[in-house]
Formats: structure tokens, C-alpha cells, sequence
């Protein structure tokens, strides 16, 4: 994911919140129970020092927010970003509560942050980062309490810096402390496409709910990072159309369809989309409202909101991002008759992956990717028809479906297990 943080129109941790009352309400949640599970559980806030290249110091700040523990240890990814907030970082916690349980995963939500931006610091200066707020934020994290994983402008690097750092401090190798780490040093067959190969299993169902061809579909995607290039490339070997792809420049469309392998390519070599032969140059904003059947938000939150959503032209959005579209959207989409795969079903690919590199770390015991990808299917198609059924029989568009589902869940293990002490 590599789109810039636009300005924020709504609080994060708001919208959040705003999405677990509703599903609160129609599980008919008691007041005690909704109050453990609109807080985190623990909030850590972290100043430390990190000395740059130049012999000088800087001083960062960064967070890690546990939400819920109920149904196992925390999970949740670490972003690097000039903009990274508290509430956003709750916020995070609290959709990765949520979308562990719509898999049914036994997980909790966590997150973590620096604000910084990463682009203006040395190799040298980010691992001199990373080590130092893993040192930071080891009080929390650990194979059988919180395990962090890549988001925004982190990758599989920065998770062989964490587990080595944190191995250090442990005077072994704890490879099961991060998920998305390098193949050789514990890494999972198949994890770097989890999250675009979830979105395009559950595409494929939604397509053939709707009734559309996915080999005659024409996809617009908001994003082109890690998340967002891969789906792209995946549906398109699916025989989808891609008309219109974005990164943190700009985006770029042609109806008749765009040669994905040749834009990736393109990236790679100009670090960016724009300006890729036979293409249009278009803005994000506009990029979302393209003629499509199928819009994949892949870049950040607050993409889709109640003005824009009005001219969305999609008949399917799947949120390849996490929080790309507020309440106000939701409620226009649904009026509108516009199926949201939303990002707690749609982009769980990531976190259920990262469930089996967890696995076969704890049993040093290694999969191949076809069986990877064969059990990711299984799970991911069970979701979709699971959220599914709760969206029909309480007649309600598939986010609240599968908060209702995840909140229950999460609500249940809170109950059985009772309020300590």
C-alpha cells in the first residue's frame, strides 16, 4: 500500500467505534459487554532516541495498542508514517479484533506505529529504528502474546529486524515472534500474495453471487503497492480487464485495458504509475469514480465517502485497504444497491497466512504454497458465505453482516471467559 494519507474528514478511531455499536445493536449486546470491547485493552506510547548517519539524534514516537485479548494473543501489523496517530492506531487495533473473528482465527487485534517518514532515513537509519522501538515495545510483544507482521512501508526486512532483535534480547531465535518475515529465517510459502489472493478468492465469489462474468469484468484498483499490484495482477490472470491502477503520484487509465505486468515493471524502474505509455493520467479522486464493475480500494482510509460515493460506478467494491469507505458511503452504496466486500472479510487473506506461518513457526514444521493457498481458500470462502447468510437474514449490507458476526464471536469468548477477577 503505497497511496498518501489524504486529509482525514472523519476520526478513524470514530468510524470505528460507530461500526461496533451498530453491530452491537442488532446482536443486542449488553451495556458492560460493549463498553469491554469498545476500549483497547493496553496502549503503549513510546519516545525513543535513534542516532542518524550523521552523528546527530532524533526522537521518535511510536505506539502499540493491544484491543482484545479474548480469543488469543494480539495480532496486527506496524506502519511507518509521517501521519500514524493514537486514534489511528486504535482504530487499526480494534478492525484486526474484528476481522481475526470473521475468519475465525484465534487472535485478537493489535497495531503498531512510528510516526515518521520512512522515505527520508538511510537503510542504516530505519534498521537503527526498528531495533530500537522493537526494544521499546518488547515489553508487550511475543510469539504467545502479541505478534506484529508488515503494513504501510514496512516489509519482510523490517520483520527480520524485529525477530532479531527480539531474539537477541530472548539469547535464541524466536522466529514466531513476527509473521511476514524472509522464507529463510521462517517465512510462510505464499504469504507475500496472502492478502491480494484472499481479495481475489472472495471476488470470485461475489462475482458469481451477482451473476457478472469475472473474465468479461472490467477492475479499477486505488493503490498499487504490495496489496493492491498483486490483486491486480492475480484478477487479470482471472481474464479481468484492469482499466485504472494509482500509487502516492497519481493514477492512470485506458478502457481498453492496461498490460499489469508491464506497470509493475514500469513502477519498478520509475517509481511510480504515472506516465506509463498509452495510459491517461488521472488523480486518485477521479481514479475512484472511473467506469468499472469491480473497484479494489487498496490504498488507505477515508478514500470513499457520502459525496463521492454518489458517483462510484462499481458494482462490486472490495477493500483490499483497511478502512477505505465511512459510514456515509456505506449507507449510499447499500441504497444504491452497490455490493462492499468489506476490508475485515475482503483483506483477512493477510492475517489468516500469517495464522499458518505462526503455526509452522511454533512447529517448525514448513508447508508447501499450494497448501497454503488451498486452506486460505477454504477459509476465505467459508467467511464470505458465512457473512452471507447473516446478510440476508437480517437484511443488511455485508459490513454489518460481518461485524455482526466477528463482534458476536469476540463478545462470546469475553462472556465464557467472565470478567477477571
Amino acid at each position: 500500500m503505497t497511496t498518501e494519507y489524504s486529509a482525514k474528514v472523519q476520526n478513524p478511531y470514530e468510524i470505528a467505534k460507530k461500526q461496533l455499536e451498530i453491530a452491537a445493536d442488532y446482536l443486542g449486546l449488553e451495556s458492560g459487554i460493549r463498553k469491554v470491547l469498545m476500549h483497547p485493552a493496553r496502549e503503549l506510547t513510546v519516545s525513543f532516541p535513534v542516532q542518524m548517519d550523521d552523528g546527530s539524534i532524533e526522537v521518535y514516537t511510536g505506539f502499540r495498542i493491544q484491543h482484545n485479548l479474548a480469543r488469543g494473543p494480539a495480532k496486527g501489523g506496524i506502519r511507518y508514517h509521517s501521519q500514524v496517530s493514537l486514534d489511528e492506531v486504535r482504530a487499526l487495533s480494534m478492525w484486526m479484533t474484528w476481522k481475526c473473528a470473521v475468519v475465525n482465527i484465534p487472535f485478537g487485534g493489535a497495531k503498531g506505529g512510528v510516526i515518521v517518514d520512512p522515505k527520508k532515513l538511510s537503510k542504516r537509519e530505519l534498521e537503527h529504528l526498528t531495533r530500537r522501538y522493537t526494544t521499546e515495545i518488547s515489553l508487550l510483544i511475543g510469539p504467545e502474546t502479541d505478534i506484529p507482521a508488515p503494513d504501510v512501508n514496512t516489509n519482510s526486512q523490517t520483520m527480520a529486524w524485529i525477530m532479531d532483535t527480539y531474539s537477541m534480547h530472548k539469547g535464541y531465535s524466536v522466529t514466531a515472534v513476527v509473521t511476514g518475515k524472509p522464507l529463510n529465517i521462517g517465512g510462510a510459502e505464499g504469504r507475500n500474495e496472502a492478502t491480494a489472493r484472499g481479495c481475489q478468492y472472495i471476488i470470485r465469489e461475489a462475482t458469481k453471487l451477482k451473476g457478472m462474468d469475472l473474465a468479461k469484468s472490467t477492475v479499477v484498483v486505488q493503490g498499487f503497492g504490495n496489496a493492491g499490484a498483486i490483486v491486480a495482477r492475480l484478477l487479470s490472470e482471472d481474464s479481468a480487464t484492469i482499466v485504472g491502477v494509482s500509487d502516492s503520484q497519481g493514477g492512470i487509465y485506458n478502457p481498453k485495458g492496461l498490460d499489469v505486468r508491464a506497470v509493475m515493471s514500469f513502477k519498478g524502474e520509475h517509481g511510480t504509475v504515472v506516465g506509463f505509455p498509452g495510459a491517461q493520467v488521472v488523480s486518485n479522486e477521479a481514479l475512484l469514480e472511473l467506469p468499472c464493475d469491480i473497484l479494489i480500494p487498496a490504498a488507505l482510509e477515508n478514500q470513499l465517502n457520502g459525496d463521492n460515493a454518489k458517483r462510484v460506478k462499481a458494482k462490486i467494491i472490495a477493500e483490499a485497504a483497511n478502512g477505505p469507505t465511512n459510514p456515509d458511503a456505506d449507507k449510499v452504496f447499500f441504497e444504491r444497491g452497490i455490493m462492499v466486500l468489506p476490508d475485515i472479510l475482503a483483506n483477512a487473506g493477510g492475517v489468516t497466512v500469517s495464522y499458518f506461518e505462526w503455526v509452522q513457526d511454533l512447529q517448525s514444521f514448513f508447508w508447501t504454497e499450494a497448501e497454503t493457498n488451498n486452506r486460505l481458500q477454504q477459509i476465505m470462502v467459508r467467511s464470505f458465505n458465512d457473512v452471507l447468510r447473516l446478510a440476508e437474514l437480517h437484511k443488511v449490507d455485508m459490513r454489518t453482516a460481518a461485524y455482526i458476526l466477528a463482534v458476536g464471536r469476540v463478545a462470546e469468548a469475553t462472556k465464557t471467559r467472565g470478567i477477571y477477577p
